[in-house]
């Protein structure tokens, strides 16, 4: 009996050496190359909200998108998009009546690019409010009756999405959660992601879902996350990049006090004789002067000469490019996570920005994109650029005109 005993011990010893030594389970889902579809841009005001011909079919791109734009994109390389899903609507008093409308929206629309042949993931994109829009980030992350509200929602589209294929559409349960960069330190984030996860696990067990980091989904924001605290394998781990954000964000009105007086900055900085990169920084430099707070000047003209003397050779650019890739993945490597359960969700470099007359040339925005592309791929991670439309479109810009063609002959190029 003791020596039954004994061989049982040592079986079941190796059974766990053998389980500890297989690589961890990979997610149901499997991409590699993806594009962000547009949010929401020209909705109209909340007060309009519960006109069904306003707001259906939902989400936004479905007005402007058909099948045959999705099988392009299928046709030029992509193998998934990413589809914003902006969930103010699910969360106002104006659309009650409308609400399983909306839902049903969501869901025609995956199995719409479902059919195109591409893989979908489910994006639940705040935004912050603003004009009529009572609800956005700071509400869900500020109020905890708005949070759990939110977490209702998460709860429903889970439910909603949970009969699909799971090795064709996936679900992100909050882009970009702006909780956790202050200074004081706060670790909010964490415990508010698991409680998301919950409810979306309780509704739908075979989806993967994808997780991310606090402070717009930065890399550095990755890092603090223990991924053991998700007691669950079927889940992609997401990070954006728009490094560096002098070069990826040149003109954005929204983007801090500093940005919008930057535009006709080339990708890289040595892509351009001198002089006219000199000519161009004292234009921008004149411009500070001339229209930034007077207060604000000098630390503004600082910045400037700081952040050009950051990214002033190829290797101090492809440093500041490479550093979010080694930091996600010593990351994984750290925690046992696969290359391919790491997905870089964002990145981009802006085309124009909204009423500005500057545009950037397609051949920089190519250049940005190529070299991003390669350090993804590099480090075995599936990415997505932003995006199809508007200030950062790769294939359309405003009013229905077209993008230049350089960045989509990027992807075209990659198979």
């Amino acid at each position: 009996m003791a020596l039954l005993t004994a061989m049982i011990k040592s079986l079941a010893a190796l059974f766990v050496l053998l389980a500890l030594a297989l690589p961890g389970q990979a997610a149901t889902f499997t991409m590699k190359r993806g594009l962000n579809l547009d949010q929401w841009v020209t909705w109209p005001g909340e007060d309009h909200w519960g006109d069904r011909k306003a707001i259906l079919p939902y989400p936004e791109w479905r007005k402007f998108l058909g099948n045959d734009d999705l099988r392009a994109l299928k046709e030029a390389g992509f193998d998934f998009l990413r589809m914003p899903v902006d969930p103010s609507p699910f969360l106002s008093g104006q659309t009650t009546a409308l609400r399983d409308d909306l839902y049903a929206s969501v869901l025609d629309s995956v199995r719409m690019i479902n059919r195109a042949g591409l893989k979908v993931i489910v994006d639940m994109h705040l935004i912050p409010a603003g004009g009529s829009r009572k609800i956005g980030m700071a509400e869900v992350m500020d109020d905890p009756q708005t949070f759990d509200r939110y977490l209702d929602m998460v709860r429903k589209m889970a439910r909603t999405l949970a009969g699909e294929d799971p090795s064709q559409v996936a679900f992100e349960l909050m882009n970009e959660p702006i909780v956790d960069c202050d200074s004081a330190g706060t670790s909010l984030w964490p415990d508010r992601q698991r409680k998301l996860f919950a409810a979306a696990r309780s509704s739908a067990v075979k989806l993967t879902l994808v997780l991310t980091g606090a402070c717009y989904s930065a890399a550095s924001s990755l890092e603090k996350i223990d991924p053991k605290a998700i007691p669950d394998d079927n889940v992609i781990w997401t990070f954006h990049s728009y490094d560096p954000f002098l070069l990826t964000h040149q003109g954005a009105t929204w983007a801090g006090d500093f940005i919008p007086y930057v535009t006709g900055l080339p990708y890289p900085l040595g892509a351009v004789p001198k002089a006219r990169l000199d000519l161009t920084l004292d234009t921008i430099r004149a411009r500070i002067k001339a229209e930034a707070p007077w207060t604000r000047q000098s630390g503004l003209l600082a910045y400037l000469d700081e952040q050009v003397a950051s990214m002033d050779t190829s290797e101090k650019l492809l440093g500041l490019m490479d550093a979010p890739f080694k930091r996600v993945d010593a990351w994984a490597k750290a925690n046992g996570i696969k290359p391919e359960n790491i997905t870089l969700g964002e990145f981009g470099m802006i085309r124009q920005e909204y009423g500005n007359a500057y545009v950037m040339p397609g051949e920089y925005r190519a250049a940005y994109v190529k070299d991003m592309i390669a350090r993804a791929e590099a480090h075995g991670f599936s990415w997505s650029v932003w995006g199809y439309g508007g200030a950062f479109g790769i294939v359309d810009a405003f009013n229905g005109d077209k993008a230049e063609p350089d960045v989509m002959d990027v992807i075209r190029s990659l198979h």
